[in-house]
């Protein structure tokens, strides 16, 4: 499962810093509009700590955690929608990730000039959103463009209703993530605010020591509450220094700021459930390995993740939990338990399973 996850913003606001923090590529990072034009794509590692306490018990020769595509797609200006600052191009950058981590800066520098001039979370919020909105204006209006002489015809009727009640809800400056529709069709047209958005407020070092000393932040964080958003605090140059660490100095470091694990860990396991995923493993002697599932996904879903093979030959699952593991200290101990569980193909499965398929394949 390929998970692609946009980086979004205007220019200036620490974007390519954050970018450069989650995948330490180093890519540039220059105080001018447009500095990333084509964007940078970086593959990061889900941290789990339960990989290394499975591996405390069931010995294994490696450990391959589960990842997640980050992409620093350029600042969006306002006009984008309509080509501004080469915004075509971004906003379809935007159309090809699962989610988007919106980055608004909440600090002063006078050494990073702010594109409009001056810090205005709020105004910066709707900048881009406008200019999503107006994309996705765009796109449903063409569609409905296109199926006017169906719906005269007595057809697509229950596609035109649909289409107005998204053009309607865009027009009222909305996102349609709001709207929670499962249908098809919004799987086809691909709308840039129908996507999950995780907003990255990023702060001085300051106010991550003491968060409740700035009003702006104060206002910012109250606004997103009372539009139910999902947010976190972020001060992206300082978590950048921190990734050039090494494990012992990354933790003198944070100790420093009162910190147990770099933010970075909690935004990135953020993205991840904000895709509606979690995490079932595997575990022998060759290798203990995290596998990325979707909420409510069965046992059939999860050996196709693995191989199409144990797929289509499957007979069983054999199944327990990671925190029986923990507390029964070996596999054989939990055996004994009785939780061991034999599970067939519609078997929900859940977050810290353990897992080992049984298939059978005839050639």
């Amino acid at each position: 499962m390929s998970l692609r996850i946009g980086i979004v913003g205007l220019p200036n606001v620490g974007k390519s810093t954050l970018f450069n923090a989650l995948t330490k590529s180093g890519i540039e990072a220059e105080n001018y509009p447009f500095c990333t034009i084509d964007p940078n794509i970086g593959i990061v590692e889900v941290p789990d700590q339960r990989l290394n306490q499975i591996d405390q018990m069931i010995h294994s020769k490696k450990i391959i955690k589960t990842a997640i595509e980050f992409v620093d797609i350029a600042g969006l200006v306002k006009g984008a929608s309509k080509g501004e600052g080469l915004g075509n191009k971004f906003l379809s950058n935007i159309r090809n990730v699962d989610a988007i981590i919106h980055v608004v800066r909440c600090y002063e520098n006078e050494n990073v000039t702010h594109v409009e001039g001056s810090i205005n979370p709020q105004r910066d919020i709707e900048i881009i959103e406008t200019e999503l909105i107006l994309k996705d204006i765009e796109t449903v209006a063409k569609r409905l463009e296109k199926i006017k002489r169906d719906v005269k015809s007595g057809r697509k009727l229950n596609e035109n209703k649909l289409l107005e009640t998204l053009l309607n809800h865009l027009n009222e400056g909305n996102n349609l993530n709001q709207l929670d529709i499962e249908h098809e069709l919004m799987q086809e047209l691909n709308l840039l605010t129908d996507k999950p958005i995780l907003f990255v407020i990023n702060v001085s070092e300051e106010d991550i020591s003491d968060p409740d000393s700035s009003t702006e932040l104060l206002k910012l964080q109250k606004y997103f509450n009372a539009r139910n958003e999902k947010y976190i605090n972020i001060c992206s140059s300082l978590e950048q220094e921190i990734s050039n660490l090494d494990e012992n100095e990354q933790k003198e470091y944070l100790k420093e700021f009162g910190v147990e694990e770099p933010v970075l860990n909690s935004l990135i396991r953020k993205a991840y459930k904000m895709l509606s995923l979690h995490t079932f493993f595997t575990a022998g002697p060759e290798e203990i390995r995290a596998w990325t599932i979707r909420l409510n996904d069965n046992a059939y879903d999860a050996a196709g993740k693995i191989h199409t093979d144990f797929q289509k030959g499957f007979i069983k699952a054999e199944v327990y939990h990671y925190s029986d593991l923990i507390k029964y200290n070996n596999e054989l101990a939990v055996k004994e338990a009785g939780l061991i569980k034999q599970e067939g193909k519609e078997y929900i499965v859940k977050d810290g399973d353990i897992m080992l398929f049984k298939f059978n394949v005839t050639s």
